[in-house]
């Protein structure tokens, strides 16, 4: 049996790598790979298009010369427009993620217009077209020996405690459990866990500082202006409860990533050890826990 700091993984996330253009000095990429090594975690998810390389052999080479593993990918596609197919985009990100063994992709079903902005309204035949085609592009990844996970994340499609609700009721598609987006939505990620039971197969751990999230959620703050204020805090020290979430998912029997994923905001190369001292808090968090209930062997 493994426990969950055995499985746990890191993200460039973590050290200012994020999908939002602008959002930062981005550190270079031996520096993001040295560090999640001197954390202690053997495992990377993929993170934002752009960083890694694009070539499947080229990305398994790095990963391969660096002792890391991937955790899995994440790919936004725009899944609810009726004229938009979104399996191209797909299949190019399983090509990456098959070449270096990784058995996950996440989903994020992409607005298609600019990152955190207001999403469309959909009808309900625009739900139903929805999630049949989340459904779909699940059994292509499956086809593919990877499993897919859908990420509901603010700004997206899929975000709102209803939105999730939705999901579990009237599609087939799992999880990734972001305990972080979950807070920003207004949903209690422990209940989460709960109820969506053995749909999560893949988690994000965050925690929050409780008065930044506030604002992100009445509109008084962007996301991405709060995160550069510090909206993610080392695993324990906010609201997020993401240690319990990981002790109820441990009780259920599950066996999938734990990706350790503090998104932040960096000024400059000298903001890397700020950022590598919350990821080893983060890590030491998960490390205490110990033995679980017993998720499976890896």
């Amino acid at each position: 049996m493994t426990t969950p700091v055995e499985r746990a993984a890191g993200a460039p996330v973590s050290w200012g790598i994020g999908e939002v253009p602008g959002s930062g000095h981005r550190l270079d990429l031996e520096t993001v790979l040295g560090q999640i090594r001197s954390a202690g975690l053997t495992a990377i998810e993929l993170g934002a298009g752009g960083y890694l390389p694009a070539a499947p052999d080229r990305l398994a080479a790095v990963l391969a010369a660096e002792g890391l593993r991937a955790a899995a990918g994440t790919v936004e596609v725009v899944a609810h427009e009726p004229a938009y197919d979104p399996e191209p985009v797909l299949v190019r990100e399983l090509a990456r993620l098959t070449a270096c063994d990784a058995g996950t992709v996440v989903l994020v079903a992409a607005t298609g217009g600019a990152a955190y902005e207001p999403r469309p309204e959909l009808d309900g035949a625009g739900w139903v077209h929805l999630l049949t085609e989340l459904d779909r592009l699940a059994a292509v990844a499956a086809t593919h020996g990877v499993q897919a996970a859908l990420l509901p994340r603010q700004g997206s499609m899929i975000d709102r405690p209803d939105d999730v609700a939705h999901v579990l009721d009237a599609a087939t598609i799992d999880l990734c459990l972001d305990t972080g987006h979950a807070v920003l939505a207004g949903a209690d990620p422990v209940r989460l866990a709960h109820e969506a039971g053995g749909r999560v197969v893949h988690v994000h751990l965050k925690d929050v500082d409780a008065g930044l999230a506030q604002q992100v959620r009445s509109g008084a703050l962007g996301l991405t202006t709060a995160v550069a204020q510090g909206l993610y805090v080392p695993l324990g020290e906010g609201c997020a409860r993401p240690l319990d979430v990981v002790r109820t998912l441990e009780r259920r029997h599950y066996a999938g990533w734990y990706v350790v994923e503090q998104d932040t905001v960096l000024t400059g190369p000298q903001d890397a050890k700020a950022a590598l001292a919350d990821v080893l808090a983060s890590v030491a968090a998960l490390a205490a826990l110990g033995a679980v209930g017993g998720g499976a062997a890896r």
